[in-house]
């Protein structure tokens, strides 16, 4: 970013944003008042704007909608009458002051903020805030608060308006959290602070005051699912045709993707999206595009990441490798079918930075001498993960072996990415701000030697016929690489 102050598009002087509560005028302090009535431009919501006197001379900007990209604009049309840009509670906690940061740079901002509406929660309520999770569900679809419900856990949500409060009771009481504790607080720190209490699974309050928050202590229901915080969640979590990678397969498989705060996911042939779904429950930061080029798969991978509260999944419908083309550079990429596709090994392995991660599961013996190839070339760890699992031998117990899988992990060599890269928070995987797609080398290193391949290309021999009842690849003109065995309980240790 650029400190000349000089520069055409830029402001002259800081913006600044003021932090206002549902006491208005009278909760401001004296730095906050002065600012406002100082400035030149007023830029804020309607109901931020009534709340300020007529000593507040500057004119008055209400913000459009969408909000985003109109910021910049607005900012340089008003940059030399000297703005003040209102905010509710702290602008830097789920507010505008993001948005204005990353547009003007800290340098050119003075915020002065005021208590949120958590911190005035949190008092009421008697709860520590530092023990208190927060979910925004402004402009966020209500599922995104799924992925937060365990037992015995309190959380806030901030409320997109009146209605929100019967949606988190629907939300709760469907996913197995009907006996959870609510309360609305309405217009907190103002003279109309009211409560509103009850069970979600019993709501029947009448939509209130639109600025509210809703505190929940979760509860769950009898016989309701357990759904922990670590990889591996069990295989009913997921609604799955038999495309889907096993728990303990897909336990191993994310501990070798290693998933971190901000990092984004390719899950190529995506089948139920239970890779993907994980890699996000991991961090509410983490970010994952699954391709699966079946649309009904690719449906079913939304209904499933909606359900474990990630709806932000972003599911691409098409064959790689070309359907990976113009998506945003990953920080890891996950091979889980397709990866016989002529290029798609050399395309996913292209498309990682310096540091960033391969891991691909196979069950084939064609796939397998393939995985062997890249080993060779690049390193990395191969292994081979076998389960089984106790079931009724007639009147005794034994032991059932699923079909095992072989999975190569490997990283790029070369400097991790630069940490001071885009604040992942809050990023919208679809959005702008994951446009670091950039060509990138193919690997280096001597050519790959011919081995038994799925008929990716002319030239290479047949494979051998598909068992009866083979699973469908995710990759096209290729054969299935999971044959059903005879139990169906132990389809699929893949995608």
């Amino acid at each position: 970013m650029s400190s000349d102050l000089s520069a055409p598009s830029e402001p002259t002087r800081p913006v600044t944003v003021v932090g206002i509560g549902a006491d208005g005028w009278n909760g401001l302090p004296a730095a906050s008042r002065r600012a406002l009535a100082e400035a030149g431009v007023l830029i804020g919501g309607p109901r931020q704007l009534d709340l300020l006197p007529a000593e507040c001379t500057g004119e008055r900007v209400a913000w459009p909608s969408p909000l985003r990209p109109a910021v910049p604009g607005l900012i340089a049309a008003h940059r030399e009458r000297g703005i003040a840009v209102l905010a509710s509670g702290d602008p830097m906690f789920f507010g505008i002051g993001r948005a204005l940061a990353e547009e003007l740079g800290p340098d050119r901002l003075r915020v002065l903020p005021h208590p949120s509406s958590v911190s005035h929660a949190c008092a009421r309520l008697g709860w520590p805030l530092d023990e208190t999770e927060v979910i925004s569900l402004v402009g966020r679809p209500a599922a995104a608060l799924t992925a937060a419900l365990h037992p015995r856990r309190r959380l806030l949500v901030l409320s997109a308006g009146a209605d929100t409060p019967a949606e988190v009771a629907a939300l709760l009481t469907a996913r197995g959290f009907g006996p959870s504790g609510m309360q609305v607080l309405e217009q907190l720190g103002g003279e109309r602070e009211n409560r509103t209490e009850g069970r979600a699974d019993t709501w029947r309050h009448p939509p209130g005051d639109p600025l509210n928050v809703i505190a929940v202590e979760c509860r769950r229901a009898d016989g309701a699912a357990r759904l922990g915080t670590v990889p591996g969640l069990p295989d009913t979590a997921y609604e799955h045709d038999g495309q889907l990678t096993k728990r303990h397969v897909r336990a191993a498989t994310l501990a070798a993707l290693a998933p971190a705060p901000g990092e984004l996911l390719w899950d190529i042939g995506g089948g139920s999206g239970s890779i993907a779904v994980e890699w996000m429950r991991a961090h509410r930061t983490c970010r994952a595009v699954t391709v699966e080029r079946d649309p009904v798969r690719a449906e079913r991978i939304g209904r499933n990441a909606e359900a474990l509260g990630v709806p932000a999944l972003r599911v691409v419908t098409g064959a790689a490798p070309a359907a990976l083309a113009g998506l945003p550079v990953p920080d890891a990429v996950f091979v889980g079918g397709g990866l016989t596709a002529p290029g798609l090994l050399e395309a996913a392995w292209a498309a990682l930075p310096p540091g960033g991660r391969l891991v691909v599961n196979t069950v084939t013996l064609e796939s397998e001498a393939l995985l062997t190839q890249w080993y060779r070339r690049h390193g990395g760890e191969l292994v081979r993960l076998a389960v089984a699992h106790a079931v009724p031998v007639g009147g005794f117990t034994g032991w059932r072996q699923a079909m095992p899988v072989t999975q190569w992990a490997a990283v790029k060599p070369g400097a991790a990415d630069d940490p001071a890269g885009p604040d992942p928070a809050g990023a919208d995987p679809a959005g702008a701000g994951e446009d670091r797609v950039q060509a990138r080398p193919e690997p280096s290193g001597p050519p790959e030697p011919s081995g038994p391949r799925d008929p990716a290309g002319p030239g290479e021999p047949p494979p051998a016929p598909a068992p009866p009842g083979a699973a469908e690849a995710a990759g096209p003109a290729e054969v299935a690489e999971a044959a059903a065995p005879a139990d169906p309980s132990d389809r699929g240790e893949r995608r």
